[in-house]
């Protein structure tokens, strides 16, 4: 309802979900939204199980059905020292990503802070987030970030031909945009995003 009355207004409308809701209803919801963005929490039926209740499959259905919709779609993945950060787990990770969503989709593997139930575990070292989004990008996904570090390489959107700079950020702030109506300033590339 909320984003039905929003687009009335001219508002763009974002959803932020763990993926674990019936398909229907994300088809339904696809319809008034403009970008969704999934916590893919793991890549196994084993963490799904024992560390969130509940099951892989259904998350994985859900992410090809927002990525069937056309509705903008981005990952991330909160990278938890000794449980979900091993490179197998990754790499199978990337793999599915870049063969059920293609190499644009967007993935950002991000920062761990002990909190809450699991305040045994230490934060996230900044040396996994860079292998793990090294992985990403040596099979293949072209917008891999590393978040919740301020000031490393992660942040920012390179072009996927000539490798430069597209956005620049700084933790939550865009320092340049150097982009022509979607496009990579120096190259010409397309880059796909929701521009205007």
């Amino acid at each position: 309802d909320t984003a039905v009355a929003a687009h009335k207004l001219g508002v763009r409308t974002t959803m932020v979900t763990g993926g674990s809701g019936e398909v229907e209803p994300m088809k339904e919801a696809c319809k008034v939204l403009d970008a969704v963005k999934i916590d893919l929490k793991g890549f196994t039926e084993d963490y799904y199980r024992k560390l969130c209740k509940g099951k892989l499959a259904p998350v994985l259905k859900t992410i090809e059905t927002v990525r069937e919709s056309g509705v903008w779609l981005e990952l991330v993945h909160l990278c938890i020292p000794g449980a979900n950060d091993g490179e197998p787990e990754i790499r199978d990770m990337c793999r599915w990503v870049k063969t059920h969503l293609g190499p644009d989709v967007p993935l950002h593997f991000t920062r761990f802070s002990p909190q809450y139930q699991m305040k045994n575990v230490p934060p996230t070292p900044f040396e996994t987030l860079v292998r793990c989004r090294d992985i990403a990008l040596g099979e293949g996904l072209h917008y891999v970030y590393t978040g919740n570090v301020p000031g490393i390489e992660g942040e920012n959107t390179y072009c996927p031909r000539c490798q430069k700079v597209v956005v620049a950020r700084h933790g939550f702030h865009v320092e340049s945009v150097s982009l022509k109506s979607g496009h990579c300033a120096f190259c010409g590339q397309s880059i796909p995003g929701i521009w205007s």
